[in-house]
């Protein structure tokens, strides 16, 4: 049998998300992910819930016990990032070799408990044509946004 573009694809947001799990050992709520691709720029982050509290990738210890601690080095950082952007690289090419579009962005959200994964995509330059406008713009962004969402509930 032939993989089709959503075999693909799924595959690599599930290591997307496999990667970022085993980052916090398999101890967060939710994971949320950020992919970004505008002509020629890469980007990818992301952040967890944990104990109910939102926290970036390098902030983990904020929301656990003193006892509980996660190694949040930079290398751990950066080889979280780095296997991000090559799957999201992966994910540009298999999109090219499907002649399908890219989207320029790409927010997944994945609940730990029910493991259940949401996407949301976007197809429209988000920052490139901006003068201000960074990926990482988007990403604090998106945070302060979920942030705003959960306080709510």
């Amino acid at each position: 049998m032939t993989k089709t573009f959503e075999d693909y694809l799924s595959e690599l947001q599930t290591d997307m998300v496999a990667i970022c799990l085993e980052y916090v050992e398999n101890q967060a709520g939710a994971i949320y992910i950020y992919c970004s691709y505008e002509p020629e720029m890469y980007s990818f982050d992301v952040f967890y819930k944990i104990n109910g509290k939102l926290v970036y990738k390098h902030k983990l210890n904020d929301a656990v016990k003193e006892n509980e601690k996660y190694d949040t080095s930079e290398n751990r950082q950066e080889a979280v990032l780095d296997i991000g952007l090559k799957n999201l690289k992966e994910i540009h090419k298999v999109c090219t070799e499907f002649s399908q579009e890219m989207p320029t962005e790409i927010k997944l959200i994945y609940n730990v408990k029910q493991n259940s994964l949401k996407g949301n995509y976007r197809y429209d330059l988000v920052y490139s044509n901006d003068d201000e406008l960074l990926p990482d713009d988007i990403f604090e962004s998106w945070f302060e946004e979920m942030k705003k969402l959960d306080t709510e509930k």
